[in-house]
């Protein structure tokens, strides 16, 4: 990867919001150690099982968190844009990653040490609230994809795909080829390529060599399943922009005053009723 020695500049300058966050609100000392990479496409920025040497935060980058299996076939579990950052193992204490993190679109990114991240991550009460509640929306989509994967058509794991892709981008095109989009999802090319086919047809997409564009978002936003929209609110409820330091408090609820419902019974949607536990 190209290395290049940023200066520092002032946080509102970055492109990736959770850095812009970070700088502005809680730490500056972590500008000093920044380092502004290329990430070409299909670079490997680190494999699973492997240590963490760096966190990325990407400008206009795409990077796809890949879980793989043993006879080396994969399925993307999460993308990261310019709304987050990859590289949480290091903080949360895993120190070694479960997933292989894939460029998927290539940009730059600014990376910092994972050893001064982590300094300042148990230094600051406020930035590990802040990295908490993206490591949360970050889980939403994890586990919304792979509910998704199980139970849905290709057509809407497609645009769910192609719309979480197109807002980590913050734009309306996407560098991606149909076979590319079905190694990530783990499904057949010919499944990708009759979906985006009837996509082009009703208007939602166009799509000309390797690179797909939304035209209709609102239509394709109605083909998608209710996937993206559990995945679109839990990450705009929880982005880096809502982040205020100095009016969020970080105390977690004394145990007399938790919500009633955390250990009460109440229905969990399937007509039963769950208990749970303190």
């Amino acid at each position: 990867m190209k290395v290049t020695y940023a200066m520092p500049k002032p946080p509102e300058l970055y492109q990736n919001e959770l850095l812009a966050v970070l700088l502005t609100e809680i730490s500056d000392r972590i500008a000093g150690d920044l380092k502004l990479v290329d990430l070409p496409l299909g670079s490997v920025i680190y494999e699973a099982g492997f240590a963490e040497r760096y966190a990325y935060f990407p400008n206009n980058a795409l990077i796809s968190l890949l879980s793989v299996i043993e006879n080396g076939k994969s399925a993307e579990v999460a993308v990261v844009g310019s709304e987050g950052m990859v590289g949480i193992d290091a903080l949360t204490g895993g120190r070694n990653p479960c997933s292989q993190a894939m460029v998927q679109c290539a940009g730059s990114a600014y990376r910092v040490s994972t050893r001064l991240l982590r300094e300042e991550f148990n230094r600051h009460d406020e930035m590990r609230w802040l990295i908490l509640r993206y490591i949360q929306a970050l889980f939403a989509q994890i586990s919304q994809a792979a509910v998704c994967n199980r139970h849905h058509s290709i057509e809407q794991q497609f645009c769910r795909k192609l719309l979480i892709s197109v807002d980590c981008l913050s734009g309306d095109e996407i560098a991606l080829t149909h076979g590319k989009i079905a190694d990530l999802l783990g499904v057949r090319r010919e499944g990708v390529t009759a979906a985006a086919g009837e996509l082009r047809k009703l208007g939602a997409i166009d799509y000309q060599r390797g690179r797909i564009r939304i035209l209709d978002r609102e239509r394709l936003e109605e083909l998608s399943c209710e996937c993206y929209a559990v995945v679109k609110s839990e990450c705009n409820r929880l982005r880096p922009s809502e982040f205020r330091a100095s009016t969020l408090n970080v105390m977690p609820w004394p145990a007399t005053e938790r919500p009633a419902d955390v250990t009460a019974g109440r229905s969990n949607g399937s007509g039963s009723t769950a208990t749970y536990l303190n």
